[in-house]
């Protein structure tokens, strides 16, 4: 798993939204505990790349600058349809996380 600074606040946001928090049935100080350990066992990237925003939401484009500048093969994400072709122009193939699973099992 890749991350940089920007990223890992995008996390920390989302999963303290409300409905998340709610969703997830812990309480906020056990969602802090989540993503502390999420965020300690993410390996840190450097952004090396700039481009134009190819993507419609900024947290998707967070996660394909992650990918592209950490040599990801691949971004894991139920969201798959929302990154179209853009991560294949860099080389980064998009995954479900079942099809992830099965590559890794071959």
């Amino acid at each position: 798993m890749l991350a940089y600074v920007a990223l890992a606040l995008e996390y920390e946001a989302t999963c303290k939204r409300l409905e998340h928090v709610a969703a997830s049935g812990l309480s906020l100080t056990e969602v802090e505990v989540f993503i502390a350990a999420v965020v300690a066992m993410a390996e840190p990237v450097e952004s090396h790349f700039v481009w134009r925003p190819r993507l419609r939401d900024l947290g998707d484009e967070l996660v394909l600058k992650a990918a592209v500048n950490g040599g990801a093969a691949a971004i894991v994400t139920f969201n798959r349809r929302d990154f179209g072709v853009a991560p294949h122009q860099f080389g980064v193939d998009v995954l479900t996380p079942i099809e992830a699973v099965r590559s890794i099992r071959g």
